[in-house]
């Protein structure tokens, strides 16, 4: 995953919304694909943070061919679903899958700008270099005892990944049943981790989640 920061004339985001990024070839083709925004709000630039994908025509031109000073057409910010604005008192728990963590990101940001409630978040992926933005996570963790970080690979070692085993002693640890959770990644890992969630008593109207895939 690479991070592009875009110096865009658009109006401030909230934490958790994305942007649609729409590019043109030559010909007229044209190629749109929607990204989240991983900055804090009333960041000077807007960060994407995106992963090259096999045969993604945008990520590629991203990842292979986009150069300093480049100019793309974007709209938004978008999404009023899957927002996180403070203060909160109640416990929020994030979850995210590979890519997922961009717009949970944005909202550990927020959060480090004005904490108030607990926040858990909980990051897996299939390796541990694919575990974006750890060191920045952790750093907000040592700091503030407040926020929690727990980062998991999949296919590293004996591979570790969110399971009911895993959600019971990461909860059990933190100490409170979260009012609210932020869920984003695969559709079948957002999925089974709101189906855990529900059967330890989280209620579904307290789960929000963005899905790809």
């Amino acid at each position: 995953m690479r991070s592009y920061f875009l110096h865009a004339p658009l109006a401030g985001h909230v934490a958790g919304q994305y942007l649609d990024v729409r590019l043109t070839a030559p010909d007229g083709y044209q190629a749109r694909r929607s990204y989240s925004i991983a900055s804090r709000p009333g960041a000077a630039e807007l960060e994407l943070a995106i992963a090259l994908q096999d045969d993604g025509e945008v990520s590629a031109w991203f990842h292979e061919v986009a150069q300093p000073g480049d100019t793309i057409d974007v709209r938004g910010p978008l999404g009023g679903h899957f927002i996180w604005e403070p203060p909160h008192a109640a416990p929020v728990l994030l979850v995210a899958g590979g890519s997922g963590i961009v717009p949970l990101v944005s909202i550990a940001r927020a959060w480090q700008a004005a904490p108030a409630a607990p926040m858990l978040l909980l990051h897996s992926a299939r390796t541990p270099e694919a575990l974006a933005f750890q060191p920045e996570l952790a750093g907000i963790a040592a700091a503030d005892p407040r926020f929690t970080y727990v980062a998991v690979s999949t296919r590293a070692g004996t591979g570790r990944r969110i399971d009911a085993a895993m959600l019971d002693k990461a909860l059990g640890h933190w100490g409170h049943l979260p009012a609210l959770c932020y869920l984003c990644g695969p559709t079948a890992f957002v999925e089974a981790v709101a189906q855990l969630l529900v059967a330890r008593g989280v209620a579904h109207r307290a789960i929000r989640t963005e899905r790809f895939g």
